[in-house]
């Protein structure tokens, strides 16, 4: 079981199939648990309509799901009932500006099936300024910069500084040096938290998990395998934070 605390960035690491994804959706009750039990607020999302929890989220992952519309219309699905100015303003904020002013209809422009016009990058900015629109207090996030070139993911990490900014965030890291600034890590293996704590707390640890996937993540990084503490890398990582409890996920013994 784990806590994500209000306001606080949470991330959660682990190997591929550990569990980051199924944790993230479960928060936000993309399915029903089947044992064990998600609390939000101190209440069991089991509990509450799923259009109405939904509201309190906000989810950008690396599969964007985009429609065959304008790019101003699929920002608007962010909040249906946003004015232009609204939209452009969020627009503005996810760095849009920068790829949207060389389309030939600016934001009139039709994006293709799923945004098959659009580069990765620039489709993620899409996602970006949707949740900006949307603005609620919870931030679902796939680490959406792991597959960009660096000229885009320049943009994204700008971007998501402006949406992270005072929100509770459960981000899915793929790369230890993500996670240094976060609040809280919590390591998945095989579907079970088997660390968590600060970074500080979790470097103390000599054989913690943690440590150790920093130590071998390091020995590709300048300095060599001596440089076992994992560096921060997104500097939107970081957010104010209260004692105030946001999210627990309980898993059954």
């Amino acid at each position: 079981s784990f806590k994500a605390r209000e306001g606080q960035v949470t991330a959660l690491v682990g190997a591929s199939g550990s569990g980051k994804s199924t944790a993230v959706k479960l928060a936000s009750r993309f399915w029903d648990v089947s044992s064990g039990a998600i609390f939000v607020g101190g209440v069991d999302v089991s509990t509450v309509d799923p259009e109405t929890l939904l509201s309190a989220f906000s989810e950008v992952f690396q599969d964007v799901v985009l429609f065959d519309d304008t790019v101003r219309e699929n920002i608007r699905l962010g909040k249906k009932d946003a004015t232009n100015e609204e939209v452009l303003a969020a627009a503005r904020a996810a760095r849009c500006d920068e790829f949207v002013e060389r389309l030939p209809n600016g934001y009139d422009t039709m994006i293709g099936e799923n945004g098959s016009r659009l580069s990765g990058g620039e489709r993620q900015r899409i996602s970006i300024a949707r949740a900006l629109l949307k603005d609620a207090p919870i931030v679902l996030l796939d680490e959406a910069t792991a597959s960009l070139d660096v000229e885009n993911e320049t943009y994204v990490q700008a971007a998501l500084s402006e949406l992270l900014q005072g929100k509770t965030v459960l981000v899915i890291a793929h790369r230890m040096r993500t996670v240094d600034n976060a609040d809280k890590i919590v390591v998945l293996e095989g579907g079970c938290v088997v660390e968590q704590g600060s970074p500080a707390e979790l470097r103390e640890k000599p054989d913690g998990r943690y440590r150790r996937r920093g130590c071998s993540n390091a020995k590709a990084m300048p300095g060599g395998a001596d440089e076992c503490v994992p560096k921060p890398r997104l500097a939107y990582l970081r957010t104010s934070g209260t004692e105030e409890l946001l999210i627990a996920i309980c898993f059954a013994s």
